[in-house]
């Protein structure tokens, strides 16, 4: 029995405030009727979980065998490199602009044009290293808006421990963690080699520490898709069940 398949279609929103046109990536489970609500998932790197990360197909399945809830995804693709160290880095030039994109634009937009829950707990970001970085600080700062956060390998340095240390709800946040035992000498796109493992044991005591919901693992692996693509199943199935 072949497994009934969602659509996946193209979404152009202008943003105001990163003055840019931003395309995007949407699924919709096979059975989408506007009579039903949704939950949403919002991927950074988008084309790359749409495609190294195979999730329309791994949601089409899930959601056959009733393993996840009825959810919409939507993909937020970047540029190149370069537009992806603005946008995601703590430190890039864009990074608030993009944070607020996503809970000022994108958000209400797909409130709107869509069947959505219209609550914190029914909206999940999910992104791969610096894509997860981005995707926990966004949570951070609308906490409100978005209740869950799935996190595959983040950047994650000063900033982004201080945030988490200085962060007075975290009854608000549900979050996904794991980060490959191979991550020490991971090389950033700005030519540099950095330890991803130490900082990301520092963040999960930090989240500990605060009494946040997290669930955390660390993979026999190293900072590629061949981990977070099967990953991905779990983190679905855990999030969303």
């Amino acid at each position: 029995m072949t497994t009934a398949r969602g659509t996946v279609t193209e979404l152009n929103l202008f943003s105001k405030e990163l003055n840019e046109e931003i395309k995007m990536l949407v699924y919709l489970p096979a059975t989408f009727s506007p009579l039903y609500k949704y939950s949403l998932l919002i991927t950074q790197d988008g084309k790359d979980y749409f495609q190294l990360g195979r999730i329309p197909r791994l949601a089409d399945e899930l959601l056959e065998n009733r393993e996840i809830e009825n959810m919409i995804i939507v993909g937020v693709p970047y540029k190149d490199v370069e537009d992806r160290r603005r946008k995601y880095h703590p430190h890039g030039e864009e990074n608030d602009a993009y944070i607020r994109f996503l809970a000022h634009e994108l958000v209400p937009y797909l409130d709107e044009h869509y069947p959505t829950y219209h609550m914190g707990m029914g909206r999940a970001l999910v992104g791969d290293s610096l894509g997860a970085t981005v995707s926990l600080m966004t949570a951070l700062k609308y906490p409100n808006t978005f209740g869950k956060v799935l996190l595959q390998s983040p950047f994650v340095n000063e900033k982004v421990l201080e945030a988490v240390e200085n962060f007075s709800q975290p009854h608000l946040l549900s979050i996904y963690h794991i980060i490959g035992k191979q991550e020490t000498e991971v090389k950033t796109t700005d030519g540099k080699v950095k330890d991803f493992l130490k900082p990301n044991r520092k963040l999960h005591e930090t989240f500990d520490q605060k009494r946040f919901s997290s669930f955390y693992d660390e993979f026999d692996g190293d900072h590629t898709w061949k981990h977070w693509q099967p990953d991905l199943r779990r983190a679905l199935k855990m999030m969303f069940n």
